[in-house]
């Protein structure tokens, strides 16, 4: 990832959208998501589409840090070609609160846009 958005992006959000990118390519979905707790702990996920559990990467990301014991989160990245849904946000804003950063990138990488719950 070397595009210019990439590079104005602080060294910890760049880590965490790489994060996301290299989820979803290596599992081949069409979500990849990374979040940032409280303590700097990362946790990265893809889509989960089984035929009895649908959850989008950042969803899955979120449930991940509560699961592990995370109390907050700094920010999180999530590498799409869709829209962003509500739920995503919320599951950002439940353990986040408000005033945490989404970034939401292309598969290439580039950060097309940045949203604060």
């Amino acid at each position: 990832m070397t595009d210019s958005s990439a590079l104005d992006l602080d060294p910890e959000d760049r880590k965490i959208v790489t994060l996301a990118r290299s989820a979803r390519a290596r599992n081949g979905v069409p979500e990849g998501a990374a979040v940032r707790d409280e303590t700097g702990r990362t946790y990265v996920a893809g889509t989960v589409a089984l035929e009895s559990l649908r959850l989008s990467a950042l969803r899955t990301a979120v449930a991940m840090a509560v699961a592990s014991g995370a109390k907050s989160l700094e920010a999180a990245a999530v590498v799409t070609e869709a829209d962003l849904p509500a739920e995503d946000l919320a599951a950002v804003l439940d353990l986040g609160g408000a005033g945490t950063t989404v970034l939401v990138a292309g598969p290439d990488g580039a950060v097309r846009e940045t949203r604060t719950v």
